[in-house]
């Protein structure tokens, strides 16, 4: 048994150390990794532009050979910054994006653990305080609490936090509160420093979920033989519902009903500028306090990566399910294959000064037209040709008519009449009640513009009548309209 534990006790260390985290910290150059991608990307910029990126990681490594520190023991990496940057892709601790028209590194999980993990430990001190030993036991009392199914012995907890709540309220109401030690709330502000470090490292492995996920539903899709209409529904519904398809996205989810609403953000941020101004303040060192100012930007910044993540792959899973079609791509990898085994055996037999006939297209099948049904045998015949009429339309229900569009040949007729130039608003109303419905006004702006009209700075309100005598009132632009086109100077 002995042995059995510590060979699942070392590999399970052996499993650790082979991760990009402990990989980072591990590494021969770990302390330049740490400290230039501690300096390329901070709170404010969590995402470099690629080129950018090349050219400080050349600076830091030109001023830290200049300063020496590339002799014995104290060696750099080789190569370019570009080289340096792309091996970092590789080990996973850099990622290339695309974010709108340019490409940028961002930090992966990994990475923003490492140099969590070195803060710590360059930080200062970590020791047990009073701060940190209440944020354990109020938060194993508040899980105790809601694992509790007794409701009499929840009820009892609540009377005692209202007993407790009331007794300060009564000290404060007599004047009996006293100050809280400063040293006890720089301890307080350590111990928010302490958890703040690692909320970016969470929040950039939820984002990783997420794409992870996205690269196994669009490989999944890929691979898949079904034609996709049987997979659309269910993928969709992945990518609708991407958020709650990974553990962490699920615990993101509800983090972000304490964190996502930007009321409590703008609040966070002001709480921690009220605590900067505070005395005790004093105590902290210029690091510790910018730290502590950069919690509220580190939680929104952190809050918008994973929902863009989450926008992303729901995007990217909802365009491959409309655009994919696997039965299609699966032929035409076939017919590639089939290209290639014949290029291949025809290298083979043919000597290298053998003319080459070029394929200009690759075959295609065409099979026509496939009868779908069987029952009869007679070809299928062109319909029986409509009989002309020479009487015109008629209309059994004059109801019919009134509800019908423009009166074009009364409301021409009408225009002829009304002299060289009119007032569009004046004639609809000045027409027969016929032709005074909402769409004669329509017809009637649309013979004033095919004829000619000027535009006027007044308002024309007319009113129109339905057919079922109700009436609508229309304002528009004043319209001065001819009765005839003017001719082409031509």
């Amino acid at each position: 048994m002995g042995n059995t534990r510590a060979e699942a006790a070392y590999l399970r260390s052996l499993a650790a150390f082979r991760t990009p985290t402990l990989d980072l910290l591990h590494g021969r150059y770990a302390p330049f990794v740490v400290a230039t991608l501690s300096i390329v990307f901070t709170v404010d910029r969590p995402s470099v532009e690629i080129s950018d990126a090349h050219a400080e990681v050349a600076e830091i490594l030109d001023e830290l050979r200049a300063a020496g520190y590339d002799e014995g023991d104290r060696t750099l990496p080789v190569g370019t910054a570009r080289e340096i940057c792309r091996y970092w892709v590789r080990v996973g601790w850099l990622v290339p994006q695309i974010d709108g028209d340019t490409e940028v590194y961002r930090l992966t999980a990994h990475a923003v653990g490492a140099l969590e993990i070195t803060g710590r430990t360059a930080g200062g001190r970590t020791r047990v305080s009073n701060s940190r030993v209440r944020t354990l036991l109020e938060a194993v009392e508040r899980l105790s609490d809601h694992a509790e199914t007794d409701p009499a012995v929840r009820m009892a907890r609540l009377i005692q936090e209202r007993d407790a709540l009331d007794a300060e309220i009564a000290r404060l109401e007599l004047g009996q509160s006293e100050p809280v030690d400063d040293e006890q709330l720089l301890e307080e502000a350590e111990n928010i420093l302490h958890l703040a470090r690692e909320l970016p490292a969470d929040f950039t492995r939820v984002a990783e979920s997420i794409k992870a996920m996205q690269r196994d539903v669009v490989a999944d899709l890929r691979r898949d033989v079904r034609p996709t209409g049987e997979v659309l529904r269910e993928y969709l519904q992945r990518g609708q519902h991407v958020m709650q398809s990974t553990v962490e996205g699920r615990a993101f989810a509800g983090a972000l009903r304490l964190i996502g609403d930007p009321e409590r953000i703008d609040s966070l941020t002001e709480q921690l500028h009220t605590l900067l101004a505070q005395p005790f303040a004093r105590l902290m060192d210029g690091e510790q306090r910018r730290e502590l100012d950069a919690i509220g930007r580190r939680v929104e910044l952190g809050v918008e990566e994973v929902l863009t993540a989450q926008r992303r792959a729901s995007r990217v899973i909802t365009g491959q399910v409309r655009t994919h079609d696997p039965i299609r791509d699966r032929q035409v990898d076939d017919l590639l294959r089939d290209v290639m085994s014949g290029l291949q055996a025809w290298t083979r037999s043919s000597s290298s000064d053998a003319p080459v006939e070029p394929l200009r297209s690759l075959p295609m099948a065409d099979i026509g037209h496939l009868r779908q049904s069987v029952s009869d045998i007679r070809p299928p015949g062109a319909p029986a040709p409509l009989t002309a009429s020479d009487e015109d339309a008629e209309f059994t229900d004059a109801d019919t008519r009134a509800w019908g569009g423009p009166r074009y040949a009364e409301l021409e007729a009408y225009v002829a009449g009304l002299g060289g130039e009119f007032d569009l608003g004046d004639a609809f109303q000045g027409a027969d009640e016929e032709a005074r419905r909402p769409v004669d006004l329509v017809g009637l702006l649309e013979i004033a513009h095919r004829n000619g009209m000027t535009e006027g700075d007044e308002v024309s309100v007319v009113e129109a009548v339905r057919p079922d005598g109700t009436t609508r009132r229309f304002a528009f632009g004043a319209v001065t309209a001819r009765t005839a086109k003017e001719p082409d100077d031509d």
